[in-house]
């Protein structure tokens, strides 16, 4: 059955599946090509009659690499699916409703430069199906939306999402949505992009509720020092660092080709900050930058000037992210202690101190387990506690610890409580993550997903949830797969990080 609803841009045509009505490819801005490649998101161009929207559409470009052993298309999607008019959004709401649903939009991870609304674990049909109005959308990524060149404006990601919660104000009513009770969530690099956007000056007013799951305010740059990334890869290039040099190489694999080059660990690029922290860890290149009316200041100090105060949030970490890079690879196995401290060098000044505080040269502690525990603090947990710190507002925190077999036949005991891991138990969809090497492994509890699922449905609809406020004097933790909240400890690696 075919269903049609009114957008402020024209009439769209979605489909009704088991009591589920769904619009994919939806435009919420201009497609960014052409003249309006670096320009400011600018509203659709209206369109006569009814638009289909029953296929997904195009994505913004990139390059999935796979990852041995584990299916990585349900996570970020099959990759590059090429077209102009890629800043579009996927709506899923309840086929028969009565107006005033909760809604919850969704921002994707993947490093700022991979992913796509429409990543199979992330179907928003159980949202819709539990009566929120669930959107998922796409925006700019890699030089296109997160390089800071000369003559282009910066953050065009973060303004692309900025633009698509503006057409949520402007639409969410039609698809029987309740645009002053948005909640926006997003996992990875769209946690850290919600996390920067609480504190935006241009983002006030767009959101009531924010969930940040494994992702922090922490992952900003300088715009001068991430302009040095301008100049490695005009030279790769071999263009002019500007405008019109980024100009002259179109959206290609030619461009895809130097944006890997210059992501790859032993590119030579130091993008330490004054204070020799490489915020992002060496993890992706290209990040949000801070000194712009986007984010003029770090958010760390714009929530200390009560920035976002407004803003209920629920903020969590995984226990062990980093699994999901340490252990299909072998390095939790087999990284030497010499290696382990040189990585670490390279984005913090102290990494022996901060090594050996979590066991780096204790007898019976392996080298490659120290650098895991240490990197899930460094880069995740503890930042994200620190956000929650920080935050004036209303916040609550969680740890999801549910640990996949994935693995375990490899002897390194499983992928455990990885990065992504929570992903499927907050959508409800299980089902694209289970078997041979699917991220949840062959038989994960769907009573978990029901629960987790369930948390964050009553968080967007009035923000209840079954556990006391984290503060920085308490600090109350709730753990998913236990069920309970605990009072929580500062980390080892917190000495070692601002």
């Amino acid at each position: 059955m075919e269903v049609e609803v009114e957008t402020t841009a024209g009439r769209v045509r979605g489909r009704v599946k088991a009591g589920v009505a769904s619009f994919f490819g939806v435009p919420y801005a201009a497609a960014p090509a052409g003249s309006l490649r670096f320009a400011l998101p600018r509203s659709p161009l209206p369109w006569q009659g009814a638009r289909d929207a029953h296929e997904p559409g195009a994505n913004a470009p990139q390059r999935v690499k796979g990852m041995p052993g584990l299916d990585v298309a349900a996570l970020i999607g099959s990759g590059w699916q090429p077209g102009d008019d890629y800043l579009a959004l996927n709506v899923w709401t309840p086929a028969e409703h009565r107006g005033a649903l909760p809604v919850m939009v969704f921002i994707h991870g993947g490093g700022f430069v991979v992913g796509s609304k429409d990543a199979p674990v992330q179907d928003g049909s159980a949202f819709a199906r539990d009566g929120v109005v669930c959107i998922a959308i796409n925006y700019r990524m890699g030089v296109d939306g997160f390089l800071p060149i000369p003559g282009v404006p910066t953050n065009l990601g973060l303004r692309d999402m900025i633009a698509a919660l503006e057409w949520v104000r402007g639409n969410a009513a039609a698809f029987g949505g309740d645009p002053a009770n948005v909640t926006v969530f997003g996992e990875s690099a769209g946690a850290m992009a919600i996390a920067d956007l609480i504190t935006s000056p241009l983002a006030k007013g767009l959101f009531r509720r924010a969930i940040v799951q494994s992702g922090h305010g922490r992952m900003t740059r300088d715009i001068g020092v991430a302009q040095r990334l301008v100049r490695k890869l005009a030279k790769l290039l071999k263009i002019t660092p500007d405008e019109a040099g980024f100009r002259s190489v179109e959206p290609s694999e030619r461009l895809l080709d130097a944006v890997e080059t210059v992501s790859l660990p032993k590119t030579r690029l130091d993008l330490r900050d004054a204070e020799g922290h490489e915020p992002v860890f060496g993890i992706s290149r290209f990040v949000p930058v801070h000194g712009d009316d986007v984010l003029p200041l770090k958010p760390l100090d714009a929530l200390q000037a009560g920035a976002g105060a407004e803003i209920d949030l629920l903020i969590g970490t995984n226990a062990q992210e980093m699994n999901l890079y340490f252990i299909p690879t072998g390095v939790r196995e087999t990284i030497g202690r010499l290696l382990a401290t040189y990585v670490f060098h390279r984005v913090h000044p102290r990494a022996r101190k901060l090594l050996k505080a979590y066991g780096m040269g204790r007898k019976g502690v392996k080298p490659g387990h120290a650098f895991t525990d240490a990197a899930h603090d460094l880069v995740f947990r503890w930042p994200a506690r620190r956000f929650a710190e920080e935050h004036r507002g209303r916040t609550h925190m969680y740890e999801f610890e549910w640990r996949s077999p994935l693995f375990a036949k490899s002897g390194s005991g499983g992928l455990g409580a990885a990065h992504a891991m929570e992903l499927p138990f907050v959508f409800d969809t299980l089902a694209a993550v289970t078997g041979p090497e699917g991220l949840c492994g062959e038989a994960p509890p769907q009573e978990l997903a029901d629960r987790v699922h369930r948390i964050w449905v009553d968080f967007a609809r009035d923000g209840t949830l079954p556990w006391p406020e984290f503060t920085r004097e308490q600090r109350h933790v709730y753990q998913l797969a236990r069920g309970e909240a605990i009072e929580e400890a500062p980390f080892p690696i917190a000495p070692f990080l601002p």
